[in-house]
């Protein structure tokens, strides 16, 4: 008899992080996924599409306001002790307020930066004590923003550089427990977060949230075993509508 398999999951109220959800249900390698986040009507909506792919599938809901890291902890040892087993991690919950500098406060930055950094660092922290006795994988959603200069996005930008630096740093750290550390940086894709970025911008001709959502299950999948480790790039040509 297969042991049981628990995914923990991070911004599914909406976005990359809901088609995510919807997806791990049809993936059916999990018996229970745990969503955290503070929007629990958006996560009881993904709940119920989620149970429309999978009846069996166990899901639980956990609210956690993510600008709040330090409760990370208390949440990860609820979820273990509920039940006894963390296999993977996916921190898809981001943040952004976009300003330039002159306009951007201390607060902003660091709003911003306990959403995008503080909470999946205490997240991976809390899981890696359990994780670490019989490995596991571990995800994170940086952006191509955190790769190239972004005038006006200052603690956006920033706090994705770290996240790709923090993958990369616990890919080499975390390798001798089993633990398989994956980032993905999405270029523009038609999420709320983007829409705070670019509000102008017409989100049928970018990238779709279902169509990461499919990479981000694929790399998580039991068969993957290469691509950690490294800055996964995901972009899809604009498309450019035809008059």
């Amino acid at each position: 008899m297969n042991a049981m398999k628990t995914c923990i999951i991070t911004g599914s109220g909406s976005g990359i992080g809901q088609a995510t959800a919807i997806h791990l249900a049809m993936m059916k390698e999990y018996d229970h996924i745990a969503m955290i986040g503070r929007n629990m009507l958006a996560l009881e909506e993904t709940k119920k599409e989620m149970l429309k792919r999978d009846d069996h599938l166990e899901v639980s809901i956990w609210n956690m306001d993510l600008s709040t890291p330090k409760k990370a902890t208390q949440i990860i040892d609820e979820i273990y002790a509920s039940h006894g087993t963390i296999n993977t991690l996916l921190n898809i919950a981001g943040y952004t307020d976009p300003q330039p500098l002159l306009s951007t406060t201390l607060e902003n930055m660091e709003y911003t930066y306990a959403v995008n950094v503080f909470s999946p660092l205490e997240f991976i922290r809390a899981s890696v004590r359990y994780m670490k006795k019989n490995g596991g994988k571990i995800l994170l959603v940086a952006s191509t923003a955190g790769m190239t200069p972004r005038p006006g996005w200052l603690s956006y930008a920033t706090s994705k550089a770290a996240v790709i630096a923090m993958a990369k740093t616990l890919t080499e750290e975390l390798a001798e427990y089993g633990i398989l550390v994956y980032c993905i940086s999405p270029g523009r894709c038609a999420t709320k977060l983007r829409k705070r970025l670019a509000p102008n911008e017409d989100p049928s001709t970018i990238m779709q949230p279902n169509e990461v959502a499919q990479i981000i299950c694929n790399l998580i999948s039991e068969n993957e075993n290469c691509l950690d480790g490294q800055n996964i790039i995901i972009r899809k040509q604009c498309n450019v509508k035809k008059v």
